[in-house]
């Protein structure tokens, strides 16, 4: 298939790699950037990815890689977000509003930029002048080590053009990924950083050696909690039901996949954040998150006792197993 938009997804990751290779089975380009010069050239030989879903081999006359991300900007006309949201700021520096004029962009970050509290959309918009008819979400539920196996799974699109998510819903779709559409942007964002935060409570408990019984109480209460704060932020009709809301809490908080649920685990064995941060080599966006989260809900001061758990074991450095232990008395 042939599509005369050119698409560019930016970030090196499991996560970027993964939507690279879906984008594969419907463009023949796609515009890959990695700031690593050593990954570029060993894809261009090897035709993987050194660091992240190795096994995932590209017909590498599908991609165009380059370390120039200014260069891959102008020649893309729909930009995919894939960077962690802690160096997102960073790996931009260099950008201008001019570099992003008449471009879509997609968040597929799940995660807030620290320091401005906003979620991605709202950067762009706000720092980049992009406006918020050309900004979109990619979100799950869907993991990218299942999207390497060529497991079934779902994705959901959402833009305020309703256009635009479905072509670019149209682009990830492919025999192993379904897709859905929809026009909240806001909710399916704040929800995707949000249940990393719950993810990581959920490895907490597990290590602290919680069962099934709390984890699922523990869950029920995540959902509603998800619920009071996206509506309390951009309060439109949504089904927090639905597998953008509710599924992607589900896969994150229970899957071995789930970097923030294993991070949330060796907290609870007694783990510092450093130590763990380092073990993994891997970015758990809910660390971030549940700080970005915390200082926005001073404005709204939405009932958030999960959350307010997680931040004040991961930055006051309050025993994870006493503030489990008050968790579990504001629970029901």
């Amino acid at each position: 298939m042939t599509n005369t938009k050119q698409i560019a997804v930016i970030g090196g990751g499991s996560w970027a790699t993964a939507i690279v290779k879906m984008l594969c089975n419907n463009s023949d380009q796609v515009h890959w950037w990695i700031r690593n010069a050593a990954s570029v050239e060993h894809i261009k030989k090897y035709k993987h990815n050194p660091n992240y879903l190795t096994s995932v081999e590209f017909d590498t006359d599908k991609l165009v890689l380059n370390t120039d991300l200014k260069e891959i900007i102008a020649k893309a006309d729909i930009l995919i977000m894939a960077v962690p949201s802690a160096f997102l700021k960073d790996a931009l520096s260099e950008l201008t509003p001019e570099n992003f004029k008449n471009k879509q962009v997609f968040s597929a970050i799940k995660g807030i930029v620290p320091e401005h509290n906003l979620i991605v959309g709202e950067f762009f918009n706000t720092e980049y002048k992009v406006p918020m008819e050309n900004i979109g979400v990619i979100t799950g539920p869907c993991h990218a080590e299942e999207v390497a196996m060529e497991k079934l799974s779902y994705l959901t699109v959402a833009s305020q053009n309703y256009d635009n998510a479905v072509f670019m819903a149209s682009q990830l779709k492919c025999r192993y990924i379904k897709t859905t559409v929809s026009d909240d942007i806001y909710g399916t964002e704040y929800s995707a950083v949000l249940k990393n935060v719950f993810a990581i409570a959920s490895g907490i408990c597990h290590g602290l050696g919680y069962g099934d019984n709390f984890q699922a109480v523990l869950i029920s209460n995540a959902i509603q909690e998800i619920k009071r704060f996206v509506d309390d932020v951009h309060p439109i009709d949504r089904d927090i039901k639905s597998s953008a809301y509710l599924g992607d809490l589900l896969v994150t908080a229970y899957s071995q996949f789930s970097r923030n649920r294993t991070f949330g685990g060796m907290i609870g064995k007694g783990y510092s954040v450093k130590s763990a941060q380092l073990e993994m080599n891997m970015v758990a966006e809910g660390y971030y998150g549940v700080k970005c989260v915390y200082e926005i809900n001073k404005k709204y001061k939405v009932d958030m006792p999960i959350t307010n758990a997680v931040y004040n074991i991961l930055y006051e450095k309050i025993s994870p197993a006493i503030e489990m232990k008050l968790l579990t008395d504001q629970l029901s």
